[in-house]
């Protein structure tokens, strides 16, 4: 494999990366060449178990089920039991952060959705969801993507039998089994790409995650106190160890997390047809989410969600991702003020009720509870259900 990856000669190299801030602009790119150091070769040795029994360890293991765990492999039981907490966590630090998200939940969620999520599509990323086909299931994804976030930001629900803690480990099996898929394709460019689901990008996704959401939420209305927005990348720091992301590009806080997401789209090339596809999909399956189906409804909301999304990303983004064009005047500020009003003339408490019940709507919740099953084939079309 080349370094660094064809693809981000020119932001890296030839462009301002490096001159703005070369310490975060090498340790960005070295990140593209890496995925998971602790799980993937876990992964890559259980990739030829059968897939009931990939899916039955995995489980045991996340769901601490000793009996069955003692029957896998050497290396998943190795894994598992060499978890540890790291020594930064500090869980009573949750505690303001879980409150503000359930004060401000429903503003978080337009701001997740309408800008977090989309921006992450703009590194080469997309391409991971691209090439496996999940532009298809772009509404189950960003079911899951609630459930996750309404579990985080639970009462205890980053403790070890919290659903956050279950989901956001997870996600990191899913991400190495992906990982491993992708790598063994005809399909990914090493040589230009680098690694697949890279922790530079899971990196990058994690920091706008966290800073850009506060950031975002408060364009469309939300308030936060200090202690409230330190709490909140508190959460979301301890969602991404759990998710696999070295510590090397971990951010430890506000400053270091706005320096990751201001410098990885120097290096990142700009956001192709694969971006511009996942993006656009992610706004469009909005009112499906929202189980809108009244035609002018749906065409009402996806077109204020593209306004929304404009206004939060910027026409240059928005621009590359070939939006509609529209007038983004005065849009952020017209909602902030109307969401302010609301809160006006509401009690917080139902707020905080009927944001909950909202989005437990609009989250995957299978029968079943929390599903380990994993992908097992690079094509989504030709991958069993999980």
């Amino acid at each position: 494999m080349t370094f660094p990856p064809s693809a981000y000669i020119d932001g890296y190299v030839k462009a301002k990366a490096r001159l703005e801030d070369r310490e975060a602009a090498d340790n960005y790119i070295r990140h593209t060449v890496i995925g998971d150091p602790e799980l993937d070769p876990v992964m890559e040795e259980l990739a030829s178990l059968p897939p009931h029994d990939l899916h039955r360890f995995i489980g045991a293991g996340i769901e601490q089920q000793d009996e069955v765990l003692r029957t896998a492999p050497q290396s998943l039981r190795d894994f598992f039991n060499n978890l540890e907490d790291p020594p930064w966590l500090d869980r009573e630090a949750f505690r303001p952060g879980i409150r503000a998200f359930h004060a401000n939940v429903d503003l978080m969620l337009v701001a997740f959705v309408t800008g977090v999520l989309v921006e992450g599509f703009s590194t080469l990323i997309a391409k991971s969801f691209y090439l496996t086909g999940r532009v298809a299931a772009t509404k189950r994804r960003l079911r899951q993507n609630n459930r996750q976030l309404l579990e985080i930001f639970y009462p205890r629900g980053l403790d070890r039998n919290g659903d956050g803690w279950k989901l956001s480990t997870r996600v990191r099996f899913v991400h190495a089994r992906i990982r491993h898929l992708l790598a063994n394709s005809d399909d990914w460019n090493h040589e230009a790409w680098g690694t697949p689901l890279s922790a530079a990008h899971l990196g990058f996704a994690i920091s706008v995650f966290s800073q850009r959401l506060l950031e975002y939420s408060m364009a469309l209305g939300a308030k936060f106190n200090q202690t409230e927005k330190e709490s909140v990348l508190a959460v979301w720091r301890y969602a991404g160890h759990l998710m696999g992301i070295p510590e090397s590009i971990l951010y430890t806080d506000s400053e270091e997390a706005k320096k990751i997401y201001r410098i990885a789209p120097m290096c990142e090339p700009p956001p192709d047809a694969d971006s511009t596809a996942m993006a656009n999909a992610l706004i469009g399956s909005i009112p499906g989410i929202a189980n809108i189906t009244d035609p002018v409804e749906k065409k009402n909301v996806i077109t204020l969600a593209y306004r929304l999304s404009r206004g939060l990303l910027g026409n240059r983004l928005a621009n590359q991702f070939q939006y509609p064009k529209t007038s983004t005047i005065g849009v952020l500020f017209l909602y902030r003020i109307k969401q302010r009003f609301l809160r006006l003339i509401k009690d917080q408490q139902g707020i905080r009720a009927q944001n909950f019940s909202q989005l437990l709507q609009i989250s995957v919740y299978d029968d079943i509870g929390v599903s380990y099953k994993m992908p097992d084939h690079v094509r989504a079309s030709k991958s069993s259900d999980w």
